[in-house]
């Protein structure tokens, strides 16, 4: 499927959820891992403001792009952040939506505002 990548540049992303392992089996607790490097997955829940629009998103990246200095509530900063469309079949329903992904989750800053 298509990966589309999102300019954050001028968007407020504000950490609402701690890291936190990513699972792939809840039955067994499982955590999921990349499919290319094998390392182990986190996610991290964001509300992502821009244009005067908000989402609340959750964010895939790898363990080694955790940066120490994350505080709840506070800006971040989602370098490499991709969306991509994903759809499946599941007990006879179809699903849909999309998946974020990125590099790294760090502390960021809240974006400049043009004096007008």
């Amino acid at each position: 499927m298509r990966v589309i990548r999102v300019d954050a540049s001028t968007a407020t992303v504000l950490l609402t959820e701690a890291p936190a392992p990513k699972v792939r089996d809840r039955q067994t607790g499982e955590i999921a891992k990349d499919a290319v490097t094998g390392e182990a997955l986190m996610t991290v829940g964001v509300v992502y403001i821009d244009e005067g629009e908000s989402s609340l998103m959750q964010v895939t990246l790898p363990e080694s792009g955790v940066i120490e200095g994350l505080t709840v509530g506070a800006p971040v900063s989602l370098p490499g952040l991709v969306a991509r469309p994903w759809e499946s079949v599941f007990n006879g329903k179809e699903r849909h939506g999309i998946a974020y992904r990125a590099t790294a989750v760090a502390p960021g800053a809240f974006p400049m505002v043009q004096a007008g």
